[in-house]
């Protein structure tokens, strides 16, 4: 029986460490459903359409033969049940994300029992990265090369060229 993972997430814009992870968790799971949120929590304001991040993230990760990239707009253990997934994978940067993550991964558990979710850690280089600290980074014009895929950087680049496409994202780095 094949092991399906879905790997959840809005990927405003991916990062490396989005990327690390899937680098990694691929040689897990024998199917690997890298899932683009197509609504954002209420608290993100997202730099990037769907279709943007879904062509972000196809992009990035095309070389990877077990990893495929879909959105959804459901509630993720529906679309995780509709997948015949077993596995939910999460990363986790920091402690402070484990109390988040570990509420979330209780309740999918209650609403797809036979389900579990795996936290992975990215490596050490990527573990300090956040999507919405490099939208604020590329919104105050810095240099996010080395946070983000350079197919990213470049669509970052072009959303934030004009104060009219990024506005004030932030404070990061005043």
């Amino acid at each position: 029986m094949a092991i399906v993972a879905v790997y959840p997430g809005t990927f405003d814009p991916l990062t490396n460490g989005h990327e690390d992870l899937v680098q990694r968790s691929c040689k897990l799971f024998d199917r690997l459903i890298v899932a683009v949120a197509a609504y954002p929590s209420p608290s993100k304001r997202p730099a990037f359409s769907l279709d943007e991040r879904m062509q972000l993230a196809a992009e990035v990760l095309k070389g990877i033969p077990n990893v495929e990239v879909e959105a959804f707009d459901t509630l993720l253990a529906d679309f995780v049940r509709e997948r015949g997934a077993t596995v939910i994978l999460r990363g986790l940067r920091a402690v402070s994300d484990f109390e988040h993550e570990f509420q979330l991964a209780s309740m999918n558990r209650q609403l797809i029992e036979d389900v579990e979710t795996v936290f992975l850690t990215p490596a050490e280089q990527h573990s300090y990265i956040s999507s919405s600290l490099v939208r604020e980074v590329a919104a105050l014009g810095g240099d996010v090369t080395r946070f983000v895929p350079p197919v990213v950087a470049s669509a970052l680049a072009r959303r934030y060229s004009t104060p009219e496409q990024g506005g004030d994202n932030g404070a990061a780095g005043r």
